[in-house]
């Protein structure tokens, strides 16, 4: 079962089928337009030379020729389809506002049209712009794609890029305040940046209020300056295997709500010159989908650690394991760990009080599945848990002191770990972490924490 609520097809992030099936109850498609727009950071105003990366070519079709050629292969395999306009190439604001409105409403006029997508820059959106696409919000559904492609002004200066972090966070304030969504481009394996570095961009991008995200892969054409900067330094290019996990770790982060518009990039094969994998996109997307399954995560799984604490019992029991629960919270866990039995991974479930009275008879087999769970909350239980040594694969804690973790090791069987929730605030906190330090000899001692969240996780396991 999917864990993740915004998927139609076991997608483990928030599709953008199921965003526009959601809201349009319809085949939404995009048809992708250039209107040989220019860029601020190419003809001088701000830069020369255009993104480092970015070839320049002209397109010789018109708007409605290059639209009814695409609309023909969408009507061949989806018919009824609606359609969004996406205004792709370079800068598709950077023109006068009578220029830019005949453009878009050329596009808006066609039929079964239901809005436009339109990609540029936030230094390029004047006040007076600001005003015809809040009426143009008003009429149909709009969207603006911002390319920021980094956090790091160092990257940015060195792609050539020609606006600052400040300018985007104000246009995302402004196009916000009109009610328009804004979807953001960013790139991995931009020159020089560490994987760090780019879950840094995804962090900081998690707290806009934005709507929608792309995620590229950055790849060398030919005949750019990206192309004459690799000739020169040999950065380091992304494997597929870094991209993939590198995705993974950016969707586990980003806000739940945020819709997936692109998960890598669509390189033209004659222009291409690293790295080919990109090519296989199909195959990328499904490896991004297998190492979310692996990993039993899903986007936004890092904005609890609870999150962390269900996978890691997830993946690590098995059927006819015994588990020891102390004392979770308020509950919720509890009722996880239930349904753990109820979907095989553990057998037999029974927190009743009157469970710990009768812990003698958990290795008879006739009773063996009513009995594999149960509190301990003192010395007394620990004691009648004695015959249980070395038999208990999980024991969990969210109140714990060092007398308790001693017992617990007694208990722990083979592959057995325990698992401690615990208040950074903790006035117990400073003495646990000390003995644990001491027991790193003979125990793997993981620690898990989420930013800004008081709780943190640690995993005792044997060697």
């Amino acid at each position: 079962m999917n864990p993740f609520k915004y998927s139609f097809d076991n997608k483990r992030y928030h599709t953008l089928n199921y965003y526009y099936q959601n809201k349009f109850k319809t085949r939404v498609s995009k048809i992708s337009l250039d209107a040989n727009f220019t860029c601020p950071n190419i003809d001088g105003k701000v830069g020369y030379g255009g993104c480092i990366y970015c070839k320049q070519a002209k397109n010789t079709k018109s708007l409605l020729e290059q639209f009814n050629d695409q609309k023909i292969i969408i009507d061949n395999k989806w018919p009824n389809s609606k359609y969004i306009g996406f205004f792709q190439s370079n800068t598709n604001t950077y023109d006068s506002l009578p220029n830019l409105r005949e453009k878009y409403e050329l596009i808006l006029n066609q039929d079964n049209v239901i809005g436009l997508s339109i990609s540029t820059r936030p230094d390029s959106i004047s006040n007076e712009l600001l005003d015809y696409l809040e009426y143009l919000n008003k009429r149909t559904f709009l969207t603006i794609e911002l390319g920021l492609q980094t956090i790091h002004e160092e990257t940015a200066k060195l792609i050539n890029r020609c606006h600052s972090l400040d300018c985007f966070n104000k246009m995302i304030i402004e196009l916000r305040k009109r009610n328009i969504n804004v979807v953001v481009h960013i790139i991995n394996g931009l020159p020089y940046e560490t994987k760090e570095m780019m879950l840094e961009t995804v962090k900081y991008l998690s707290k806009l209020d934005i709507q929608g995200l792309k995620i590229h892969m950055l790849h060398i054409v030919k005949d750019t300056p990206l192309e004459k900067l690799y000739n020169k330094d040999k950065f380091h290019i992304l494997t597929r295997e870094e991209y993939v996990n590198i995705v993974c770790d950016q969707l586990e982060l980003l806000r739940e709500n945020i819709v997936i518009h692109r998960l890598t990039g669509d390189p033209i094969k004659d222009d291409l010159i690293k790295p080919l994998w990109v090519l296989k996109k199909v195959s990328v997307l499904n490896d991004i989908d297998k190492e979310l399954v692996r990993r039993n995560t899903y986007q936004d799984f890092n904005k609890s650690i609870l999150n962390k604490f269900r996978q890691i019992l997830i993946n690590h029991l098995n059927y006819n394991d015994l588990v020891v629960e102390s004392n979770i919270g308020n509950g919720k866990d509890t009722l996880f760990l239930s349904n753990l039995v109820d979907k095989g991974h553990v057998y037999g479930f029974d927190i009743k009080d009157e469970a710990l009275s009768n812990t003698k008879l958990l290795l008879d087999e006739n009773n063996k599945k009513n009995y594999t769970l149960f509190k301990i909350s003192n010395e007394y239980i620990y004691k009648t848990l004695s015959h249980l040594d070395n038999k208990i694969s999980a024991i969990i804690f969210n109140k714990i002191n060092i007398k308790d973790i001693k017992n617990s090791l007694k208990l722990l069987n083979k592959k057995g770990i325990i698992l401690i929730l615990i208040n950074n605030q903790n006035k117990e906190e400073i003495s646990i972490n000390k003995y644990l330090k001491s027991l790193s000899n003979e125990y793997i001692i993981d620690y898990y924490s989420i930013d800004k969240e008081s709780l943190y996780l640690i995993k005792i396991k044997r060697p």
